[in-house]
């Protein structure tokens, strides 16, 4: 754990950049919040907003991710004033909390702006849960959230836009549909049931905490597409959580609230949660748990029954969630690899048109944004399959295929890159031998995608012409991909979950 988070590659160093500028722009907001006279739960409001603001929000445009931030305090005021005016009521407050899950879980059909703005508003909801809002304190923390956005967008916009200049790929859309085979219409019915499940379970724990099982139940459907993501996704909630806890009782409980320590403490929690974000959620969920220790012992109620509350109610927030992708509409994992794994491989066939037309002196052929799209649905192919590599996983066969099915892919990635950092140079040639290797490379995706079943081409020789070396690389890799996609009977049966 402490390798995959810390030795994992940082091109660019783009997680340091993003945990360091959310620690900065989260801290600037709570200055500010403090210096207008904010108490200290306007504070912590305001300070969440700002995390929010510079977490979720991942437009693919600098122009994109502006407007996304500037809707965020609009959701989040008009969540706020619902919570606080239905705080009295838990009937309607209750059935309000789940209809705010069920919308933000379905709001992801409109991309990433639609992500950002549900999870802002469940989390404003959670908000007013945690701090206890009433009608008298909305004013004070409307302009907190207002305040705190509008400082974290100062520092993401204005103080340190890394992106402006070169944006980072938009995020790939996910598979479409109608009603109910619409992904996002499924996982919007199973997080209310999940939800449901969890709130009436996490009251029976506890009359003032029970909001910590719908989190848990929330944040488990977050980026997650299928039953298998959510199950491992709900492991590895309930892990990080129990760590966070242990190391909450060494660190956290021994401050009691003591303002300095306990600041320079919530800076290395939010550091950790962005730094850790993109390659570890069971440090990100141990970071996020410190967070929460020391926040509770800012508002003077940390205890070690407490702790031992925040696990259970995580515990039967997670299993309220896992329950409902069970049994509520799944979503198998099968199809889900299925779909990613067939449109990287229709994303290798479009990078290697566009490098060939580059190679045979288009000026118009750009093959650099395939590359980064490939990218991107690599990383969703490894979340997909990530219940089937999980070391407590006893499938081993599957599992064996799974890690090849991974590597190959890996293996036509790094081909393309190269091939497509040739078509970049000005002087590479072009001969019939690219052409005929490109569409050999064209042919074979063909045959991977469309359910072919002849053999591929496997090229022979050594070439030394730079573009042939990686076209051949890629052809023995998609060669190779044949023997677990469909010894495996096609993608679908890779899992079998």
């Amino acid at each position: 754990m402490l390798k995959k988070v810390f030795m994992a590659p940082d091109p660019g160093r783009a997680r340091l950049r993003f945990a360091a500028r959310a620690v900065l722009g989260i801290g600037l907001a709570v200055v500010v919040c403090g210096l207008l006279g904010q108490s200290l739960t306007g504070m912590v409001a305001g300070g969440l907003a700002a995390l929010l603001a510079l977490f979720t929000v991942a437009d693919a445009t600098v122009r994109g991710q502006a407007v996304t931030t500037a809707l965020l305090p609009v959701t989040g005021v008009l969540v706020l004033a619902v919570a606080a005016e239905l705080h009295a009521y838990p009937v309607a407050r209750d059935l309000a909390f789940l209809a705010v899950v069920g919308a933000g879980v379905y709001a992801r059909r409109w991309g990433p702006r639609g992500h950002s703005v549900g999870v802002f508003a469940f989390m404003m909801f959670f908000v007013g849960q945690f701090l206890h809002v009433t009608p008298a304190q909305l004013p004070e923390l409307y302009a907190a959230v207002l305040l705190s956005v509008l400082t974290a967008a100062a520092v993401r916009f204005g103080v340190w836009c890394y992106e402006r200049g070169r944006p980072a790929p938009a995020a790939p859309a996910a598979p479409g549909g109608t009603g109910l085979a619409r992904v996002t219409t499924r996982q919007a019915l199973q997080a209310v049931a999940g939800a449901g499940l969890a709130l009436v379970l996490g009251q029976l724990l506890s009359g003032q905490r029970w909001y910590w099982a719908v989190g848990a139940t929330w944040w488990v459907f977050v980026n997650t597409a299928s039953r298998g993501e959510t199950l491992v996704r709900g492991f590895r909630r309930v892990l990080g959580t129990v760590l966070g806890i242990g190391l909450g009782l060494l660190v956290a409980l021994p401050l009691d609230g003591a303002v300095v320590p306990s600041l320079v403490l919530v800076a290395v929690a939010v550091f950790g949660i962005f730094y850790s974000a993109a390659v570890s959620y069971t440090w990100m969920m141990l970071c996020v748990t410190l967070l929460a220790e020391v926040l509770y012992g800012l508002l003077g109620v940390l205890t070690p029954s407490l702790l031992a509350l925040r696990v259970a109610e995580t515990a039967v927030g997670a299993a309220g969630a896992m329950l409902a992708v069970l049994f509520v509409l799944p979503v198998t994992t099968h199809a889900t690899t299925d779909t990613w794994i067939q449109r990287a491989l229709r994303c290798v066939h479009a990078c290697t048109a566009e490098a060939a037309a580059r190679l045979a002196g288009s000026d118009t052929a750009d093959p650099a944004p395939r590359v980064a799209e490939l990218e991107q649905l690599l990383g969703r192919v490894r979340m997909s399959v990530a219940p089937l590599v999980h070391p407590l996983n006893p499938l081993v066969g599957r599992k064996r295929r799974a890690r090849s099915v991974l590597a190959l892919l890996d293996d036509c990635a790094r081909e393309v890159r190269g091939l497509v950092a040739v078509a970049a140079d000005p002087e590479a040639s072009h001969d019939a031998r690219l052409a005929a290797a490109c569409w050999r490379v064209e042919a074979a995706v063909e045959a991977l995608t469309d359910g072919g079943s002849g053999p591929l081409h496997r090229p022979a020789g050594m070439p030394v012409e730079p573009a042939l070396v990686h076209l051949h690389g890629l052809e023995h890799a998609l060669a190779d991909l044949a023997e677990p996609l469909r010894g495996a009977a096609a993608p679908s049966r890779l899992v079998g979950a």
